[in-house]
Protein backbone atom coordinates (compact mmCIF):
# COMPACT_ATOMS: atom_id res chain seq x y z
CA UNK A 1 0.00 0.00 0.00
CA UNK A 2 1.32 3.46 -0.96
CA UNK A 3 1.18 6.40 1.37
CA UNK A 4 1.34 9.71 -0.55
CA UNK A 5 2.23 11.81 2.47
CA UNK A 6 5.77 10.46 2.69
CA UNK A 7 8.89 11.34 0.78
CA UNK A 8 9.29 13.89 -1.99
CA UNK A 9 5.78 13.24 -3.33
CA UNK A 10 4.42 14.80 -0.13
CA UNK A 11 6.01 18.14 -1.10
CA UNK A 12 5.78 17.94 -4.88
CA UNK A 13 1.98 18.08 -5.08
CA UNK A 14 1.45 21.17 -2.89
CA UNK A 15 4.44 22.90 -4.50
CA UNK A 16 3.01 22.34 -7.97
CA UNK A 17 -0.35 23.67 -6.77
CA UNK A 18 1.29 26.90 -5.57
CA UNK A 19 3.23 27.27 -8.82
CA UNK A 20 0.09 26.65 -10.88
CA UNK A 21 -2.10 29.15 -9.01
CA UNK A 22 0.70 31.71 -8.94
CA UNK A 23 0.97 31.40 -12.72
CA UNK A 24 -2.79 31.77 -13.14
CA UNK A 25 -2.79 34.93 -11.00
CA UNK A 26 0.19 36.41 -12.89
CA UNK A 27 -1.47 35.63 -16.21
CA UNK A 28 -4.69 37.33 -15.05
CA UNK A 29 -2.84 40.47 -13.90
CA UNK A 30 -0.89 40.63 -17.17
CA UNK A 31 -4.09 40.23 -19.22
CA UNK A 32 -5.88 43.00 -17.31
CA UNK A 33 -2.95 45.38 -17.84
CA UNK A 34 -2.63 44.48 -21.52
CA UNK A 35 -6.33 44.85 -22.26
CA UNK A 36 -6.70 48.14 -20.38
CA UNK A 37 -4.87 49.82 -23.24
CA UNK A 38 -1.97 52.22 -23.31
CA UNK A 39 -2.05 55.12 -20.95
CA UNK A 40 -1.29 58.16 -23.02
CA UNK A 41 0.32 61.03 -21.25
CA UNK A 42 1.79 59.04 -18.40
CA UNK A 43 5.39 59.85 -19.27
CA UNK A 44 4.85 63.37 -20.57
CA UNK A 45 6.69 66.09 -18.80
CA UNK A 46 5.21 69.52 -18.13
CA UNK A 47 6.73 71.19 -21.20
CA UNK A 48 5.35 68.53 -23.53
CA UNK A 49 1.90 69.03 -22.07
CA UNK A 50 2.28 72.78 -22.42
CA UNK A 51 3.31 72.44 -26.09
CA UNK A 52 0.35 70.17 -26.77
CA UNK A 53 -2.05 72.66 -25.19
CA UNK A 54 -0.60 75.45 -27.35
CA UNK A 55 -0.92 73.34 -30.48
CA UNK A 56 -4.53 72.41 -29.72
CA UNK A 57 -5.50 76.02 -29.06
CA UNK A 58 -6.26 75.65 -25.36
CA UNK A 59 -3.81 78.45 -24.57
CA UNK A 60 -2.38 81.32 -26.62
CA UNK A 61 1.26 82.22 -27.24
CA UNK A 62 1.46 84.68 -24.32
CA UNK A 63 0.08 82.13 -21.87
CA UNK A 64 2.49 79.54 -23.24
CA UNK A 65 5.52 81.82 -22.78
CA UNK A 66 4.44 82.78 -19.26
CA UNK A 67 3.95 79.15 -18.21
CA UNK A 68 7.22 78.07 -19.88
CA UNK A 69 9.16 80.73 -18.01
CA UNK A 70 7.55 79.68 -14.75
CA UNK A 71 8.40 76.02 -15.36
CA UNK A 72 11.98 76.68 -16.32
CA UNK A 73 12.62 78.78 -13.25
Amino acid sequence: MMWYGAGWMGLFGPLMMVVFWGGVILLFVWAVKALSGPRSGVHDNALDILKRRLASGEINQDQYEQARRALQG
